[in-house]
């Protein structure tokens, strides 16, 4: 080891070795792990990490966004788009600037995605406090703002000296590559701190090269799932988000074929298996697919594959509670939930040491077969429900998904859908035909509202080269927008489709089926005495913010828009009116919404007559 040093400001350190860091990629390639840092600067980051990010910034780019939070979305979905292989850092000042980035945070956390957060913090020394947006606690000397990231990150530090660098940026890169403990991770960086200099040793600005660990499976546990396959006649495999970070889908499909297993996918597993594979039934749970629930009620085992199994999924685990689960998960907590049988591995090594150990055995053909009948069934009925027109009515969710899956003369593969929060992320996860890994890009996870724009410039940073098309709600849009303005700065294209249904349609529904009023939910319903319906023009809103916008009047209308999207090399916004009454009435299963015991009202002491019902048909 060196003993050779430089004197450094902590931040230029620290700069100086995120952009040192390279990461060899499943391919084979290595590239810089650190594929920028986002930064709204302000008086707790300006002077100290500021100065070091502006003389890398040719080795790191810096990049301004308009939102803490947009910018750490985009950061994630950046992570997202790379299988965790790449991160985005960001970075903020004390105060809002930091704690905006909380909700970004948590996010990161429920999906497993990396993200560096670099929030400044108050002085050190305290020689100045209170200073400028500090938190002050009348019990605790040692907190700020930042200590709100302590519950939502996997690591978290905060440096008081600038020595302390060179074990916590490590630890923190750590997190971040480790396929079980993977997460977001915070660095706490005070001002003062930032700006001290120390005597940097060569070696912390030369990092290693990074390799993504492949853990293997015990023989134990996997000689226990061995025979748990082999004596199940009706196995069914649940492609989970693991599947696309473990860049698993090869030995996914080759082991579906060899031993005949149908497959269901969750939202975040989505584009595992192509859409017109002869065995994907198509999305699964809540928002899922007739042919994948209908599986998931008789199989005799699941074998989950990188899931954490959320009541989504498992119908509120009611969906597939006869089944006997076998978990095959990187995460040891994931893959013991709900006293399943763990595999804890990686997802492609787990699946090629079943594949080998399994040989020749096969499910029943008749499964397969039946299973290969209702996957043809779905797939012409997702074309009916796609290609319909709309009889004197507004379309709704499903027939603007049609218009747009079909609007690219090339394949729809090349394309990649973003969307989060709200009734599209449901018609999505069963209509949308994914027909290449990582072409469908929906966080639900956290279900987030306003990560999809945000989320959409994240995706086209990593994957320029493929078409984005955001998919947001009036609701989503109007809670954050700001990052057009990012897009159209940066010149990363974006096609951005609002549907306006004028309210939060998804939870209008569910406050109706729940036995409630019509209530706070669509715009109609909100306007007090005195008050204004409001009438907002997307578009022009979007055009003010530098995008190329219109509002079109139908479906035909948007078809022709989406070709001239496509044709465009500046981010577009499509604006359509779509009805919040209607939804796809095929597929879904029951999801655990706890009712009322004691109500005034009828229909929600019926809802809970039938609520008790349904909750008895839970694993225990």
């Amino acid at each position: 080891m060196s003993s050779k040093t430089v004197r450094l400001t902590m931040s230029q350190a620290l700069v100086r070795h995120l952009a040192a860091l390279r990461i060899e990629l499943a391919d084979g390639s290595v590239q810089p792990y650190v594929g920028g840092v986002f930064s709204i600067f302000g008086h707790g980051n300006v002077a100290g990490l500021g100065e070091a990010l502006w003389a890398e910034r040719e080795a790191l780019p810096t990049y301004r966004a308009h939102n803490e939070q947009g910018m750490a979305h985009a950061a994630i979905a950046y992570a997202k788009a790379q299988h965790r292989q790449r991160i985005m850092a960001v970075t903020s000042s004390i105060g809002p600037g930091a704690t905006n980035m909380v909700t970004a945070a948590a996010l990161a956390h429920v999906n497993r995605l990396p993200l560096l957060l670099l929030p400044g913090d108050v002085f050190a020394t305290r020689a100045p406090d209170p200073v400028l947006q500090q938190i002050e606690d009348f019990h605790h000397g040692d907190l700020s703002a930042n200590d709100c990231f302590r519950p939502v990150t996997r690591y978290f530090d905060r440096l008081m000296r600038p020595e302390q660098l060179l074990t916590a940026l490590p630890r923190a890169i750590q997190v971040m590559t480790d396929p079980a403990l993977c997460g977001p991770v915070c660095l706490a960086l005070p001002q003062d701190v930032q700006a001290m200099a120390f005597d940097c040793p060569d070696d912390f600005l030369q990092p290693a090269l990074l390799r993504l660990r492949r853990p293997m499976a015990d023989a134990r546990e996997l000689q226990r799932a061995v025979e748990q396959l082999r004596a199940a006649r009706r196995p069914l495999i649940i492609a989970g988000g693991g599947v696309l970070y473990s860049q698993a889908w090869e030995a996914l499909r080759q082991f579906a074929e060899r031993h005949g297993i149908p497959v269901v996918e969750t939202q975040a597993g989505k584009s595992s298996l192509p859409w017109d594979h002869g065995l994907n039934l198509g999305a699964i749970g809540v928002s899922g697919a007739p042919s994948a629930n209908e599986l998931a009620c008789t199989a005799d085992l699941v074998l989950a594959v990188g899931t954490r199994l959320q009541d989504f999924t498992t119908g509120s685990h009611a969906l597939f509670s006869q089944a006997a689960l076998l978990s095959l998960n990187v995460q040891a907590l994931d893959a013991a939930k709900w006293n399943g049988q763990a595999l804890v591995a990686d997802a492609r090594e787990g699946l090629l040491q079943l594949d080998a150990a399994l040989r020749d055995w096969q499910a029943v053909p008749a499964w397969t077969a039946h299973a290969q009948r209702l996957a043809e069934i779905w797939r012409r009925r997702v074309t009916e429900l796609t290609l319909a027109e709309p009889q004197r009515q507004l379309p709704y969710d499903a027939e603007v998904i049609g218009a747009v899956r079909d609007s690219t003369p090339d394949s729809p593969a090349h394309d990649v859908v973003v969307c989060a929060a709200g009734t599209l992320p449901a018609e999505l996860h069963k209509l949308w035909r994914a027909g290449a890994p990582a072409s469908y890009h929906v966080e639900y996870g956290y279900s987030c509202m306003g990560y999809e724009i945000a989320g959409g410039l994240g995706v086209k940073m990593a994957l320029p080269e493929r078409e984005v098309i955001v998919m947001v709600g009036d609701g989503s849009y109007l809670m954050m927008n700001s990052e057009i303005a990012t897009s159209v700065m940066l010149g990363h294209k974006l096609i951005i489709v609002v549907l306006d249904n004028r309210g939060y349609g998804c939870i209008h529904r569910l406050q109706r089926a729940s036995g409630g009023p019509r209530f706070n939910n669509m715009l109609d319903d909100c306007v007090p005495e005195g008050g204004t319906l409001p009438q907002v023009d997307f578009a022009a809103h979007a055009a003010s913010l530098g995008a190329e916008a219109c509002h079109v009047a139908d479906l035909a209308e948007l078809r022709e828009a989406l070709v001239r999207a496509r044709a465009a090399s500046h981010t577009q916004v499509i604006v359509i009116d779509t009805t919040a009454e209607r939804t796809t009435p095929d597929g879904g299963c029951w999801w655990e919404v706890a009712i009322p015991e004691v109500s005034t009202r009828v229909e929600v002491r019926e809802a809970q007559i039938l609520y008790r019902a349904q909750k008895a048909q839970q694993r225990p």
